[in-house]
């Protein structure tokens, strides 16, 4: 069995509070897609969306990266195509609040693929250095086998998602691919 997770393609990470930018544009439509894709062939589809409170002082983020993703703001939303794909597909999408980089951190997240007999999970979203790297090593910490869509991930810093795309394959065994290579050029 399959899931994919969506990794905090907000308003916020893509031109808001704390952007991505044109990197994260640029893979809007593709991250869209294949998140229609995953939900046609009734695979587990999961928004892992950040979530922070306004004037937080204890959240180690706090003192690293401008105020972001904070509750009930506009730049919590879904960017994009993709609020549309979840509005027309929310039965076959779950939202999952979490409070870290990697969406297994205090969330449950491992439980719900486990109950679903879920072995295999594809990675999309932001930022391919943070919170998708650590999402991906949570995952193979506990034993699920990667896929990370690397036209379907991005990050404001250049080299640290080129970095991050060779430590999927060399130290976490993942496959990178190319959704336009793979489950989009079918």
């Amino acid at each position: 069995m399959k899931a994919l997770i969506v990794i905090d393609f907000t308003r916020d990470f893509v031109t808001g509070a704390l952007p991505v930018g044109g990197p994260a544009v640029e893979i809007e439509e593709t991250v869209a897609a294949i998140t229609e894709n995953y939900c046609d062939h009734k695979h587990e589809v999961i928004m892992a969306v950040d979530l922070h409170e306004q004037n937080d002082p204890y959240h180690p983020e706090t003192t690293l990266f401008p105020p972001h993703n904070i509750r009930d703001t506009e730049g919590r939303l879904l960017y994009g195509r993709l609020a549309q794909v979840m509005e027309d597909r929310k039965e076959h999408i779950r939202w999952m609040d979490k409070t870290r980089y990697s969406a297994f951190c205090g969330t449950d997240l491992e439980l719900r693929l486990r109950e679903r007999g879920i072995t295999d999970i594809a990675l999309i979203g932001v930022c391919t250095d943070i919170c998708v790297l650590h999402t991906a090593v949570d995952a193979y910490n506990k034993g699920f086998h990667i896929t990370v869509y690397e036209d379907a991930v991005a990050s404001f810093n250049a080299s640290g998602h080129e970095w991050a795309l060779g430590h999927f394959r060399s130290s976490l065994g993942a496959q990178v691919v190319k959704a336009r290579e793979t489950i989009l050029a079918q």
